[in-house]
């Protein structure tokens, strides 16, 4: 992994894992810009990095970005070096988010809009999944907003 060069120094790692819709990694890497986090993309990626809606929706944020690009979720895996600071965002589990005590550095991990993350990865990591707990009658928030509520609640955390 490169040296970070472009923040003073790194709140969260936001991993999207396979990432469909180009609108929502625009707005996450827009997100990760303004809180100093970087992003990971596990490939494979259901839109091309030069797509027109991935930097519209990153506005001109993007040359900002600290963008990291995985070939796969092992070769992610390779560059985790604290599994305890690993947090996995599924719908599947009752461990919420707001039990986590954030620490900067964090990896904030997060599955496809269409599916989530894979039951493999969930059941391999069930100690490390939480959710967002959701009251009203949805099954799930949008993936741009879910990264949002996740990094501003460990902003809110390390009183960044």
């Amino acid at each position: 992994m490169k040296t970070n060069h472009k923040y003073p120094k790194v709140n969260f790692r936001v991993v999207l894992v396979e990432p469909e819709i180009p609108n929502n990694t625009g707005n996450i890497g827009r997100t990760c810009v303004g809180t100093w986090s970087e992003l990971h993309l596990v490939k494979p990626l259901g839109f091309e990095i030069s797509d027109k809606q991935l930097r519209r929706a990153g506005l001109d944020y993007w040359p900002d970005l600290e963008v990291f690009e995985h070939d796969n979720f092992d070769s992610w895996l390779g560059q985790v070096e604290d599994f305890n600071r690993v947090f996995f965002f599924t719908t599947k589990v009752d461990n919420s988010l707001y039990d986590v005590e954030f620490q900067p550095g964090d990896w904030l991990v997060f599955g496809k809009e269409t599916k989530g993350l894979g039951p493999a990865i969930i059941e391999k990591y069930t100690k490390n999944c939480v959710t967002i707990p959701m009251p009203g009658p949805v099954r799930s928030f949008n993936l741009a907003n879910s990264v949002a509520i996740s990094v501003f609640e460990g902003l809110r955390q390390l009183r960044a």
